[in-house]
């Protein structure tokens, strides 16, 4: 007797998949940690001007995300903090590099306590005996990281910083052991240290030989490449890049 039933359900799943109205409108965005404020806002945005659209956040250091994707996780929209890890995503075939946008810029700084009294105003600073834990996204997943270190390679230090880092998953982790005086200093974005200008203090911005540009793309094996354009194509529009520097992105 349940045969009858189970071939109507059967049935009734393949019309709703072949309509086009099963999952209509659902969308996966992988996007950087620093991103999470502004991408919750403009997803927001974006299901109040798209009622038929379902955005799904999931944020993280950008090399973490990587691997996701790589190992298979069901992505339609991928945003990192930088070049390098979007062009592995390309060469790996994960994302349509043809249609890669920069949508956003950023620039690194050096975090203190707000009632940090070190008084550390350059990264030499950084070698003081009094400064003995610094905050560093691991160079190995976090953009950040790989930024901190190549600045710090190129004024000599990163010996003399790397005895001291206390290695993070992600920028918000980094800014939040600043935020809670586990560490004297920590490397963030600019956008992440506004965030908690009561707990934090930028002391000054990082030296950077590459800019911090942001690049946004489809992945290849997106279950909805018409959503995922439209919403790569919201993400540039004027309103979204209002909301982004609304929290301190700048141009690409």
């Amino acid at each position: 007797m349940r045969f009858p039933v189970l071939k109507h359900v059967v049935a009734a799943a393949i019309i709703a998949i072949a309509s086009g109205s099963a999952f209509a409108g659902e969308l996966t965005v992988s996007a950087a940690a620093s991103l999470t404020n502004a991408f919750k806002e403009i997803a927001r945005d974006y299901e109040a001007r798209y009622p038929d659209a379902e955005v799904a956040l999931n944020f993280g250091a950008s090399g973490a995300l990587l691997q996701q994707l790589a190992k298979g996780a069901p992505v339609d929209v991928f945003a990192s903090a930088d070049q390098e890890t979007m062009d592995h995503a390309e060469k790996q075939g994960l994302v349509v590099g043809s249609e890669r946008r920069d949508f956003v810029s950023n620039s690194l700084v050096l975090i203190v306590p707000a009632d940090n009294r070190l008084a550390i105003r350059q990264l030499e600073d950084l070698g003081r005996a009094e400064v003995r834990k610094v905050a560093v996204g691991n160079p190995a997943s976090v953009p950040a990281g790989r930024y901190t270190r190549q600045a710090l390679e190129a004024a000599g230090l990163w010996q003399t910083v790397a005895a001291k880092a206390v290695l993070t998953q992600n920028v918000r982790q980094s800014l939040d052991y600043v935020a809670r005086g586990e560490v004297e200093a920590g490397f963030v974005y600019s956008t992440d240290a506004a965030i908690m200008k009561d707990r934090v203090a930028s002391a000054f911005p990082v030296p950077l030989a590459v800019p911090v540009r942001y690049p946004i793309a489809m992945t290849a094996d997106s279950a909805d490449s018409t959503e995922a354009r439209r919403f790569i194509a919201y993400v540039l529009s004027p309103a979204a890049q209002s909301v982004l520097e609304k929290h301190g992105f700048l141009k690409p």
